[in-house]
């Protein structure tokens, strides 16, 4: 091999020479490094994490095999008291399984019915009591309706016996679950024998024995919004006939939204039940708008995106006024082990649906189904009836709006700024939306409902400044999670001596006021991405 510089030559056996010599450093070096102990130390960590790891994967391998040997040691051999079934995509068992006699004959006698091969005069004297109640010009209309139901589990299927024992002729039901054992205790008309049958099939099914003129439309099926069109359709051939109610039974939070949302923007009426979980007193379920229910969870989440949706009233509901309290049933917890495996989203039956379990008194969700059906009822009929009206607090908002105008421009002021044309990036829908859903129409810190303010909760950190980076263009750099709801009394203490006093909120406020405000922020700031 020639040199680089000097021509001199390396021969083979200074390279064999120089081998060894290289060989003998680096491992010396890889001793030096074996023998650290900053690298012992890393060494014994990993080793311990994998071995941990390795351990704690292969208990849960050998709990899933023992809990599959043991599910399937439980399942009988095939015989003819055992007979297997394929499931279909939701669990269900598919076919149904095999009719009794009285069942076929009922199920019989339904298609002959729903056919025309019955006599009108059997549906007369059967449905004579609510006839001569709503008069026959009313009931008249009742006759030729159509609604859909939208979940069939205890609110659904109570409504919906109501309204086929009342006379509704065209009814179309749409529920993608099955009858479980843990529902009979508030289900209509489900018994042990429908167990793992389609909620839709078994409303039917045992209702036709009842009323075996009308006619079902099932769809076993979620709701889903790109559905829509076709889930809300029309009745008959031609798909002329709009539903003269939309009845929202789901209690799941993003497809009941889904469906409110759908119904208002396609102008389809729509009336939705909120929760009867956690319930005990009839006397407290009212009808009214939906921006008026209180005291209830699942009405405020609805509520809340709905009103990043752009919609805060106009649409009917069912609702309890009852309040929480010390004894009374709430929300279970899932154990805490559950959160530990990280599996939590695979207890629920679809993605996204509760896992949790909903304490329930049976008789409650017959009461909401049946208030349902009723109001229903009477808006298809015209019956002379009330609804409790929406929150018509717009004069307010505007008011508070307002304040928060001046509020800002005052500030520019005081770090010597001009608010001349001045403009706030709130809008009086944005201040709905925090007084009544983030901070719950009170002050953070009275706890007060009257003469309500917004305010900035901190003073800016870099100072107050005017945002006019487009030209001829003044506004404040202000976000929704800046502000908080108190007492216009309040919120004029607060100005001076937080915002332009220069003072923490930390310094002026107890520890409880502090916690909620932050509770409420990050409530904000969570439901920020449905907005």
């Amino acid at each position: 091999m020639e040199g680089a510089r000097n021509g001199s030559r390396f021969t083979s056996k200074d390279i064999e020479r120089r081998q060894p010599q290289e060989e003998k450093n680096m491992s010396s070096w890889f001793e030096r490094q074996l023998s650290s102990h900053q690298f012992q130390l890393a060494a014994t960590a990993l080793v311990s994490g994998i071995t941990v790891a390795g351990l704690i994967y292969g208990g849960q391998a050998i709990r899933r095999k023992v809990a599959v040997e043991d599910l399937k040691a439980s399942i009988p051999p095939e015989s003819e008291e055992h007979q297997a079934q394929r499931l279909t995509d939701f669990g269900a068992a598919s076919p149904l399984p095999s009719a009794t006699r009285e069942e076929e004959r009922v199920a019989a006698l339904a298609r002959r019915a729903q056919q025309g091969d019955y006599d009108e005069e059997l549906v007369s004297e059967q449905l004579t009591r609510t006839a001569s109640f709503l008069t026959p010009t009313r009931f008249e209309k009742l006759r030729s309706s159509f609604v859909i139901v939208v979940g069939l589990g205890g609110v659904g299927s109570h409504c919906t016996a109501a309204l086929i024992r009342s006379g509704i002729p065209h009814i179309r039901l749409i529920d993608f679950d099955q009858v479980t054992l843990s529902s009979l205790n508030r289900h209509a008309v489900a018994t042990l024998a429908d167990v793992g049958t389609p909620k839709v099939q078994c409303v039917r099914k045992r209702l036709e024995a009842v009323v075996p003129w009308v006619q079902w439309e099932c769809l076993n099926e979620v709701w889903r919004v790109d559905q829509g069109e076709r889930l809300l359709a029309g009745w008959g051939k031609g798909k002329g006939r709009k539903p003269d109610y939309v009845i929202d039974a789901i209690d799941n939070i993003d497809s009941k939204v889904e469906l409110l949302k759908y119904c208002h923007e396609h102008n389809l009426k729509v009336v939705s039940s909120m929760g009867a979980g956690c319930k005990s007193d009839p006397t407290r379920i009212f009808v009214g708008d939906i921006s008026a229910s209180i005291e209830d969870p699942l009405s405020r989440t609805t509520r809340r995106k709905l009103r990043m949706s752009g919609i805060s009233e106009g649409i009917p509901a069912v609702y309890s006024t009852e309040k929480p309290g010390l004894g009374k049933a709430q929300l279970l917890p899932l154990p805490e082990e559950e959160f530990l495996k990280g599996t939590v989203n695979e207890l629920s039956v679809l993605p996204d649906f509760r896992a949790r379990i909903l304490p329930v008194l049976g008789t409650m969700p017959a009461v909401f189904g049946y208030t349902v059906a009723n109001f229903v009822i009477l808006e298809i009929t015209g019956y002379p009836h009330e609804v409790g009206a929406g929150k018509v607090r717009e004069k307010m908002y505007d008011n508070i709006l307002s304040g928060l105008q001046g509020l800002e421009e005052r500030l520019a002021r005081s770090a010597g700024q001009d608010p001349l044309g001045l403009k706030v990036p709130v809008s009086r829908d944005d201040v709905g939306y925090l007084v009544e859903e983030v901070f719950r129409g009170k002050s953070v810190v009275s706890g007060l409902p009257t003469r309500l303010a917004l305010t900035r909760w901190r003073a800016p950190k870099d100072g107050f400044r005017i945002d006019q980076s487009w030209n001829g263009q003044k506004h404040s750099s202000l976000h929704l999670e800046d502000l908080v709801c108190m007492s216009k009394e309040e919120a004029t203490w607060h100005e001076k001596e937080v915002l332009k006093g220069g003072k923490p909120p930390e310094l002026m406020y107890d520890l409880e006021v502090i916690q909620l405000v932050e509770r409420r922020r990050q409530e904000e700031l969570h439901y920020r991405n449905y907005r």
